[in-house]
């Protein structure tokens, strides 16, 4: 039996995904941000993702990514073609992940630390995730806006003890 302080400390299970979804993070190669995404279905993990090369590429951070390198040595603008980034978003590699291992995610909920830019948004709603908690806002709300018009539900999450 649990004693008092044992059940005040465990966390209500949005919180304790969240805070996977922030340990799934740490395991990027990307310089430019960090990301981690955890989908649960009935309370289960499902799958996680994080940001980076794809498997088998030298990670970002060793050089990689030329798009981010240049970035990050300033030899790029913030925004500047992005279209020639080669890492997968966290919320990618997390539905990838699911279809390797031929698990479904429909109906199921993404927990990620950053709310997902609009081409993830894309790839989550036809890969029939009901709803979407993150942690904190993306740079736009571009893919918030889509996710909402494809039916799925996105919710700001709270971390708590």
């Amino acid at each position: 039996m649990q004693s008092p302080s044992q059940a005040k400390n465990r966390p209500p299970w949005e919180s304790y995904f969240l805070q996977l979804a922030q340990v799934v993070k740490t395991r990027t190669n990307c310089f430019r941000l960090s990301v981690g995404v955890v989908i649960v279905r009935d309370k289960q993990i499902i799958s996680t993702g994080y940001n980076g090369t794809p498997r088998g590429i030298q990670n970002c951070f060793d050089g990689g990514c030329k798009r981010c390198y240049d970035r990050h040595t300033n030899k790029m603008l913030k925004d500047e073609r992005k279209d020639l980034c080669i890492c997968v978003h966290a919320e990618e590699n997390a539905l990838i992940q699911s279809a390797y291992h031929g698990i479904a995610t429909k109906g199921a909920v993404m927990y990620t630390t950053v709310a997902p830019c609009i081409l993830c948004a894309k790839a989550i709603i036809n890969a029939g995730i009901s709803e979407v908690v993150y942690i904190e806002d993306h740079q736009d709300d571009l893919g918030k806006e889509l996710l909402k018009e494809g039916g799925v539900k996105v919710k700001k999450g709270k971390l708590k003890g």
